[in-house]
């Protein structure tokens, strides 16, 4: 199965937009995003607009309820659910929120996890059996969080490096969430990109998000990309070199050539990365 080019630019698939890429996709856009959850075990017109898709262009799955960190036990019939799916549309990559939101039942939000030596081992356990049951590697997602857990031994970045390392597994790069993150928590967005590995990063996630005071911002997905997250993404490939990158709107959703605007800013940045690249090589 094809790899993603390194400069390719993503959108998230959602059910508003179909109709505008029913008539056309844009060639800007490279490839698309889609929870499996929204779309497992689903028929009718929108399995089959899905599958319409699915056949012509590249998918990335990005999950929102395995519970990576969760007490309650790894949810093994999710996984074989979603290993199906993903063979049945050709997915290229599988990835989840390094977070846990379920315990007796869903909790309808993403929680942090213990920056523990105790939760390293543990969520790296069920990562690695996670990839046994899905036969493929998957990538974790940096998640945004409000309150750190009152049991702390480590820096958030230390926690997503073990946990990568000891899982053997691969990094989802949400800038954005690096940028929610720096401002509610108050640490250098930058030094954070800097600490993640450049090896492990198999795309990445650019957002809105919205600002409730100076110091407190709420991740929604639901708004522009701000100029801030745009300078981070332009350092962090300075940083790590050109990778993929999708848009997310989950809400507050425009039309599609609204949304083009930012699939093609996405773009263009890749691009001056690329060609500064290439003129550092032939010299």
């Amino acid at each position: 199965m094809k790899a993603l080019d390194l400069a390719s630019v993503g959108l998230g698939f959602r059910r508003e937009l179909i109709p505008a890429l029913k008539a056309r996709v844009p060639d800007a856009i490279d490839f698309f995003e889609i929870a499996p959850e929204n779309w497992i075990d689903l028929g009718g017109v929108a399995g089959r607009d899905l599958r319409g898709f699915t056949e012509r262009y590249p998918f990335v799955c990005h999950g929102l309820s395995l519970s990576i960190g969760s007490p309650a036990p790894l949810d093994e019939v999710l996984l074989q659910k979603i290993r199906q799916f993903l063979d049945q549309h050709h997915v290229l990559l599988y990835t989840e929120h390094l977070s846990y939101c379920s315990d007796d039942g869903h909790l309808y939000d993403l929680l942090p996890i213990p920056f523990t030596e105790e939760a390293v081992s543990y969520v790296a356990a069920r990562v690695r059996r996670a990839q046994d049951i899905l036969e493929r590697r998957i990538a974790l997602e940096n998640a945004s969080f409000y309150l750190r857990a009152p049991i702390t031994e480590m820096s958030e970045a230390d926690f997503i490096r073990a946990v990568l390392t000891e899982a053997d597994c691969d990094l989802h790069l949400d800038v954005n969430n690096v940028y929610v993150n720096s401002i509610n928590h108050g640490y250098d967005p930058v030094e954070f990109i800097r600490t993640m590995p450049t090896e492990r990063i198999v795309y990445m996630h650019m957002a809105g998000h919205h600002k409730e005071a100076d110091n407190i911002i709420n991740d929604t997905h639901g708004a522009d990309v701000i100029d801030p997250v745009w300078s981070l993404l332009d350092q962090t490939y300075c940083i790590h070199g050109v990778a993929p990158t999708l848009l997310e709107r989950d809400f507050n959703i425009p039309p599609l050539h609204e949304l083009m605007r930012e699939i093609e800013r996405i773009g263009l940045v890749q691009t001056r990365h690329a060609d500064a690249s290439h003129v550092r090589a032939a010299s």
